[in-house]
């Protein structure tokens, strides 16, 4: 059974009645309260095409999960039940048929009659299929013949708060890729001119003068001899080294652009909806413009 305390979470939040295995059968409509003991009996979905029916769904054996509301009855039990006007109360009538739809008994006893002028009847509510204890019955109301009322929230008073959803965008930072510095050797030929020297050896003659005799008659007149002369000469040497030439880092900066993002939200809308008696005492002149301009008075 659904508290009052959850009710107020569920209508404030726009959820939606779930199946079995968690299939959505519609959105959350009215909660609608047991007379006696003021505690949820039935939730209405909104189903069909853009949510326009609104079909009864029992509250005995649903929970809540979050926002939502599960229920042991599929989409097609919950769109085919009774169609039952949704109008702020639920008659004997339509409650009986209601829980004879969805597989409760009724006792046979005359206190499980029920007609349209039941008055003070008690209804005597069936016990499931699968044996829970029966639930006990609510005294109707003599004016109106009716037994439940629809719950606008846990504060109930004249006005219906009309929520909507709201695109809450922001960004947040997340990683996209990754950059490295990596250091590798490679070997590549350099070429360059190097200036080098070497001797040669070139013949000098010059005549034996005055200033000369002493060395050229120094020593046997005639003999064998030899003179010999070392001779150089540069080649290329290499040889290598290293020095550090620049210093290499990664820096990030920041870019930035636009992107537009869009997402799918709800609103709530609300109809007037008058009776007949009420569109005749009606002045003509006073009509009344619908919430949010896209609804008008039924």
């Amino acid at each position: 059974m659904i508290s009052n305390q959850q009710v107020e979470g569920l209508m404030s939040a726009s959820g939606n009645v779930l199946g079995p295995n968690g299939d959505k059968i519609g959105s959350v409509g009215t909660f609608y309260l047991d007379d006696q003991t003021n505690e949820p009996a039935w939730v209405t979905v909104n189903t069909g095409l853009f949510g326009t029916n609104e079909t009864f769904v029992p509250l005995s054996e649903a929970t809540v999960e979050g926002i939502d509301v599960l229920v042991p009855y599929s989409k097609e039990e919950v769109k085919n039940a009774p169609q039952i006007e949704s109008d702020g109360s639920i008659s004997a009538e339509e409650e009986v048929t209601l829980y004879r739809y969805y597989g409760f008994t009724y006792d046979d006893g005359t206190a499980g009659t029920v007609s349209s002028d039941a008055g003070t009847d008690t209804l005597n509510r069936p016990e499931t299929i699968s044996g829970t204890d029966t639930i006990s019955g609510t005294d109707r109301d003599t004016a109106s013949g009716t037994g439940r009322s629809a719950a606008a929230g846990a504060n109930i008073d004249d006005a219906m708060t009309r929520s909507e959803e709201r695109l809450d965008v922001g960004t947040e930072q997340r990683e996209t890729g990754k950059a490295r510095l990596r250091k590798y050797t490679v070997t590549e030929t350099v070429t360059t001119q190097v200036p080098v020297s070497h001797e040669e050896v070139r013949i000098e003659r010059e005549p034996v003068t005055d200033a000369n005799r002493d060395a050229a008659m120094r020593g046997e007149e005639l003999r064998e001899d030899e003179y010999e002369v070392t001779l150089h000469s540069e080649e290329p040497v290499v040889r290598k080294h290293t020095e550090p030439v620049e210093r290499v880092r990664l820096e990030t900066e920041t870019v930035t652009g636009t992107e537009s993002v869009s997402g799918d939200i709800r609103k709530e809308k609300i109809d007037t909806e008058v009776d007949e008696a009420t569109k005749r005492n009606t002045s003509t002149g006073s009509d009344t413009k619908p919430d949010d301009g896209s609804e008008s008075s039924r």
